[in-house]
């Protein structure tokens, strides 16, 4: 069972309207771990001109910017995926149209739990962590979630990563300059839980972090990997990919040549948004 969906805050509400007004398609982006909303400001640009009424909620209780979020990390805490697949559910719900929906990492995931359940037009998922049935374990994954992971009682804490971590779970496919630009511009403290659930979602047949991947109303779908990516490696996503294509409706892999985690937000990031804006383009 999950926690009642939070209140959308009013910043989102300005959005959803502005989104109905405008008559467009929505297209609704969903950040991951230890990122922000604002990791999502020139994609919505991007969309925006390209014709579409971008989004970009929050998870439940986000603080506005990265100065904020670190010096108040105790607002991440406790934040499960069932409770915030739940709120863009009801973001969703606010919506006149069914949108388009792009996510990154536990993003990605969140993309296709909220496609699992019917509510989107289309969906890209980017980096997913993985849902329950998805097996593979690389030595990198684990590696990129042990700051959170080797202590249980992260499960109910807002943990931050240190620089070098973060060099190692997101910014390893850039230079350590681009790097340091990364992390003070986006890096932010996240709820481990999330982390906690998708390490035992195949040991747990009630796991919050499952995907109802067989839904004929699931619609299309695309996967896009990063051939460098520490934290979902090639392993977790094309797993994922292998879930999904046994839905009856479209569902494609693509992976971005030498590209780490932060492939949404580093140097390269708009090749990975036109990428994404094909596919929802074709269908959307």
């Amino acid at each position: 069972m999950t926690s009642p969906a939070p209140e959308i805050p009013d910043e989102t509400r300005e959005q959803v309207a502005a989104a109905n007004a405008s008559g467009r398609r929505p297209v609704v982006f969903i950040h991951g771990l230890w990122l922000l909303p604002s990791s999502w400001d020139r994609w919505a640009a991007v969309f925006d001109e390209a014709g579409y009424a971008p989004l970009t909620p929050g998870w439940p209780d986000d603080p506005q910017t990265v100065t904020e979020a670190n010096a108040h990390p105790e607002v991440f805490a406790n934040k499960t995926v069932g409770q915030v697949a739940d709120h863009y559910a009801a973001v969703i719900a606010e919506l006149d149209q069914k949108p388009a929906v792009v996510g990154h990492s536990f993003g990605g995931l969140l993309a296709q739990m909220v496609a699992g359940r019917g509510l989107s037009a289309v969906t890209v998922s980017i980096s997913p962590a993985p849902f329950r049935g998805v097996l593979p374990l690389p030595i990198s994954a684990l590696r990129a979630s042990s700051p959170v992971l080797t202590n249980p009682a992260n499960k109910h804490r807002a943990v931050p990563l240190t620089f070098e971590q973060f060099r190692y779970a997101f910014a390893n496919a850039v230079s350590e300059d681009e790097a340091k630009e990364l992390y003070d511009t986006y890096a932010v403290p996240a709820p481990g839980a999330p982390l906690f659930q998708a390490a035992s979602a195949n040991l747990n047949p009630w796991t919050q972090a499952k995907v109802k991947s067989k839904n004929p109303d699931r619609g299309p779908l695309l996967i896009i990997g990063g051939e460098r990516d520490h934290t979902v490696p090639h392993a977790i996503s094309n797993a994922a990919y292998k879930k999904q294509k046994r839905n009856e409706g479209v569902t494609e892999i693509v992976e971005m040549p030498a590209r780490g985690h932060a492939l949404t937000i580093d140097n390269g990031w708009r090749e990975v948004a036109d990428t994404a804006l094909e596919f929802v383009k074709r269908f959307a």
